[in-house]
């Protein structure tokens, strides 16, 4: 059982090195994919500030505090676009045989996948705090949160990549190419952007406000502004752990019979 168990961690941890130098290799993808959501923080906290200001604190918010409201969701969104660049990944080498290659070789089954998983999750850690210190940068401050509070927003954050990763790996292990790949995980950079990341659910008009409110990532978003700002979490927390719990079974699942069916 030891022997099976540092079979798979040394093959594992082979297959994380090289998914990461594969990135280091080509780091256009995750360069445009982190392009995004640096490019809709400037936009609307410099572009759109003013106005959209407005629709928080009453109607009597600046720009600082319109800024601290987006952080947030700039960030959630932010793990949605890198882990596109995880589906992209595993349907390119899924197409190019080498998956097919390392079936013939004396390697744990599992460690492909997790080496996938794993380096996808740092590497939404890493665009995390790249997209957080451009927030800091341009004025983004979380004074009130205590060193816990932090701690439980880096594990949210944590857990949203691991959600997120293994449904987009499951997209790209049923995609018959990377393009179709890219545009089936699309919906993990949309999504955030009918939550509550720019505008609050008040301002949003009720027939749409019940998808934005339950779907993934508004309460995963509430949680996080909730940690790091000291604004209300009330039922949020739970929910956002129960749809990253949820969403992490089901991509298990699916890429796991996804990659069973596709060594038959």
């Amino acid at each position: 059982m030891s022997g099976s168990l540092s079979l798979a961690l040394r093959d594992s941890s082979t297959m994380l090195r090289r998914n990461l130098l594969h990135v280091r290799r080509y780091p256009s993808l995750t360069l445009n994919l982190l392009l995004t959501p640096v490019m809709l923080l400037l936009l609307f906290v410099y572009i759109f500030g003013d106005v959209m200001s407005a629709g928080i604190g009453g109607g009597h918010a600046d720009r600082s505090e319109y800024l601290a409201y987006l952080v947030p969701g700039i960030l959630m969104l932010t793990i949605g676009g890198t882990t596109i660049g995880s589906a992209v990944s595993v349907s390119m080498d899924m197409n190019e045989g080498i998956i097919a290659r390392f079936r013939t070789m004396a390697i744990h089954r599992g460690s492909v996948l997790i080496g996938h998983v794993v380096g996808s999750v740092l590497q939404c850690v890493m665009s995390v705090v790249l997209v957080g210190a451009v927030a800091v940068a341009i004025g983004f401050r979380s004074t009130d949160a205590t060193v816990l509070e932090w701690v439980l927003a880096f594990g949210l954050l944590v857990l949203v990549s691991l959600a997120l990763t293994w449904i987009a790996v499951g997209m790209g292990l049923s995609s018959p190419n990377a393009e179709a790949a890219s545009n089936n995980a699309l919906p993990l950079m949309i999504l955030p952007l009918l939550s509550s990341a720019f505008v609050p659910l008040d301002a949003m008009p009720g027939w749409f406000r019940p998808f934005a409110e339950y779907q993934p990532f508004t309460p995963a978003i509430e949680t996080l502004r909730g940690l790091l700002l000291g604004t209300p979490i009330d039922d949020n927390w739970w929910i956002a752990v129960a749809w990253c719990l949820g969403l992490t079974a089901l991509g298990y699942r699916w890429s796991k019979a996804s990659y069973e069916r596709a060594a038959k």
